[in-house]
């Protein structure tokens, strides 16, 4: 298994990758798929793309992107991280947000968040095995599936 930063070739297995959890879990709150074009603009774009790779198949990804709009927010970025059912478990989140937040300090990023669906306790406790606090519980904000979800607000100093 190799951990590395995305290219464009890599959009095509990003986007299939990611677009069942966005369709059919409550992971995510979006409802809206990815388009290979979308993530390879993303990528050519400066965006901060990594994935973890069995020979040629993309077993997880990881990115960042900004937390928030205006200049005061430029040191927070908030995250994203998925993988295939097969790799969870296995070291491949842990690898790739490894990179992820090696890359980010590298770039003066100073506080890292993560937004994680009340109804996925395993990323909660991912991202607490990981060093991510939970600052926040915000009910109801989420809504898929025809029910509200709570949104768990984890940070981590980098």
């Amino acid at each position: 298994m190799i951990v590395r930063p995305a290219t464009p070739r890599d959009a095509r297995g990003i986007v299939d990758l990611v677009n069942p959890v966005i369709r059919d879990t409550a992971i995510t709150f979006t409802t809206a798929e990815k388009s290979t074009r979308d993530i390879v603009t993303a990528i050519r774009n400066g965006g901060a793309y990594f994935v973890a790779c069995d020979g040629d198949r993309i077993i997880g990804y990881a990115c960042y992107f900004p937390f928030r709009s205006g200049p005061g927010y430029r040191h927070t970025k908030e995250h994203s991280i998925a993988l295939l059912p097969e790799a969870r478990g296995t070291g491949v989140g842990r690898r790739l947000m490894a990179l992820l937040e090696d890359h980010a300090r590298a770039r003066e990023v100073h506080s890292l968040f993560a937004g994680v669906s009340g109804e996925n306790p395993d990323g909660v406790a991912f991202h607490k095995a990981i060093g991510f606090a939970e600052v926040a519980r915000l009910p109801e904000v989420g809504h898929k599936f025809g029910r509200w979800m709570d949104l768990v607000l984890l940070q981590k100093m980098l």
